[in-house]
């Protein structure tokens, strides 16, 4: 699959993939909350850029930024668990979770050049 250039669209595709993968693992007690964290936070990450891009000033659009990219550190941690409680998805998760890590990359350096012009 290419990479997505549209931030927008690729934020969107990856908050899908994880709910599409989330729906597929059986609910137990174990990964219930993993399940619900990780959704939330993966939604969060497309939802909170969106906001970004409609920022009324620019502390606005660093704020939502830096929001995105503690969103991103959050999914990461929450694939990363939900790997270790479903080790036959680890392939499948270890993908979202490099798609994650770029992600990561791309909002931290978004949020780094915000620091540097002020």
């Amino acid at each position: 699959m290419g990479k997505i250039y549209d931030l927008e669209e690729r934020t969107a595709v990856f908050g899908e993939r994880v709910i599409i993968l989330c729906k597929s693992i059986k609910q137990t007690p174990i990964n219930r909350r993993i399940v619900e964290q990780l959704i939330g936070s993966s939604a969060s990450i497309g939802a909170n850029y969106m906001e970004a891009n409609g920022a009324c000033s620019k502390k606005d659009f660093q704020n939502k930024i830096f929001i995105v990219k503690k969103e991103c550190k959050e999914t990461k941690h929450h694939l990363r668990l939900l790997a270790a409680a479903h080790p036959e998805r680890k392939e499948e998760l270890r993908t979202l979770w490099r798609e994650c890590q770029e992600l990561t990359c791309i909002f931290s350096r978004i949020a780094n050049s915000c620091r540097e012009r002020r």
